[in-house]
């Protein structure tokens, strides 16, 4: 018939599945970074030795005061020598510088050695020969201990010279000190001999050392001369000249 249609009949596409495979992707073999730790070499530090400053003892002691040679217990008087820069030095600070001394001066042996308590002994009447000193240059009345101190090492050591006799000197007299009293005849040699300078044609010439800070005794050999040493007498100059500039400088 004209104007009928015929139906299709349309058979339905069965497409058959595609089998895909699966890519096997494999995987990159990384191969494991082994870091090493950095070993930080050890730095050696070397410590910083500072050398000790050198500063040179006291050995340069000043020359005998004078009147120092002529009368021995103004040298014992000096031994405790004050010295600028606020340094001072003791001659009987310790037993061998004491047995030395003494030997210097006559009244030890050469083989003597003292012990601190003999020592002491020397120091203690050094500062009453000291005060005696001091007073007498003040035109002061003398202290009583040093006086008592000084009488009673004059005591100390036998004043008679006795006989002796030996075969090289023959018959000869002498003041017997054994090696037990060479501290106590040291005592009283010295006592006595300040004694003299007090009390002698030279006491008025005794003076003490203008120049600070040195606490030395002299005996004056000229009217104006107050220092022990050239030392001395240069830093007294010294003084007096920066007196006069700084009086014209106030003026």
């Amino acid at each position: 018939m004209r104007g009928m249609r015929e139906s299709v009949t349309a058979e339905p596409v069965t497409a058959e599945p595609v089998a895909v495979e699966p890519v096997a992707v494999e995987p990159a073999a990384t191969e494991p970074v082994t870091t090493e730790p950095a070993t930080a070499e050890p730095v050696t530090v070397e410590p910083v030795t500072t050398e000790p400053v050198a500063t040179e003892p006291v050995t340069a002691v000043l020359p005998p005061a004078p009147g120092a040679e002529q009368y021995p217990a103004l040298d014992f008087a000096n031994s405790a020598i004050a010295l600028p820069g606020g340094q001072f030095l003791d001659l009987l600070g310790t037993p061998a510088t004491a047995t030395r001394w003494l030997v210097e001066h006559d009244l030890a042996p050469a083989g003597a050695g003292l012990q601190e308590m003999c020592a002491a002994q020397l120091r203690s009447l050094r500062e009453q020969v000291r005060a005696l000193l001091a007073s007498h240059v003040a035109q002061a009345p003398a202290p009583p201990g040093a006086l008592s101190a000084l009488n009673d090492a004059l005591t100390r050591a036998p004043s008679a010279a006795l006989l002796c006799w030996d075969p090289t000197r023959g018959l000869h007299r002498a003041t017997a000190h054994p090696v037990t009293q060479i501290v106590d005849r040291a005592l009283a040699v010295l006592a006595a001999n300040a004694a003299d300078l007090l009390t002698g044609s030279d006491a008025g010439c005794i003076a003490a050392c203008g120049a600070t800070p040195c606490n030395r005794y002299l005996l004056r050999t000229h009217a104006r001369r107050h220092w022990c040493s050239t030392r001395c007498g240069d830093r007294v100059r010294a003084a007096r000249a920066y007196a006069r500039r700084t009086r014209s400088t106030k003026d």
